[in-house]
């Protein structure tokens, strides 16, 4: 991998809030971390539409919470190569990098959805709750995964 997204967490700054997002085909799932960077909290989920208003709304969580970074699911397949989706997902951080003047690093998101969705099962959430917040959850423990990595590194 050749591109400006080669290192996933080398440009991301020492200090600052970061957003964790979790791309869907319908949904983009959003979390933040706290300004210590210890956890990740869900904040929304966006209903998709075109690619400008959910870059509109990206522009106004990212300046509401004093964002400095983004933490991209990257979709890979169990076996770790990548199919469609990683390509939709790289065309979106390209198109979101153009649009906002902070660095974008990838995080495998691999079984981040299903975990999630089995912690609900088990706090017994109903299945209809279960689907207002499984994006944002995932988009969370996507977030937390790279906060991890980032404090122990």
């Amino acid at each position: 991998m050749t591109d400006e997204f080669a290192n996933p967490l080398e440009k991301i700054p020492a200090t600052g809030r970061i957003m964790g997002l979790d791309l869907g085909t319908k949904t983009i799932g959003v979390a933040i971390s706290d300004g210590m960077r210890y956890s990740a909290t869900p904040l929304e989920t966006i209903k998709r539409t075109k690619f400008t208003q959910d870059a509109i709304r990206l522009d106004e969580l990212i300046a509401q919470n004093s964002i400095v970074a983004i933490i991209l699911g990257l979709p890979l397949n169990m076996d770790g190569s990548e199919g469609p989706r990683v390509q939709s997902t790289r065309a979106f951080a390209r198109s979101l990098a153009q649009r906002v003047a902070l660095p974008i690093a990838f995080w495998d998101e691999r079984l981040s959805t299903s975990a999630v969705t089995r912690m609900m099962i088990e706090a017994d959430l109903r299945r209809d709750r279960r689907a207002e917040v499984v994006d944002k959850l995932a988009a969370s423990y996507i977030l937390q995964g790279a906060l991890d990595r980032l404090r122990h590194s």
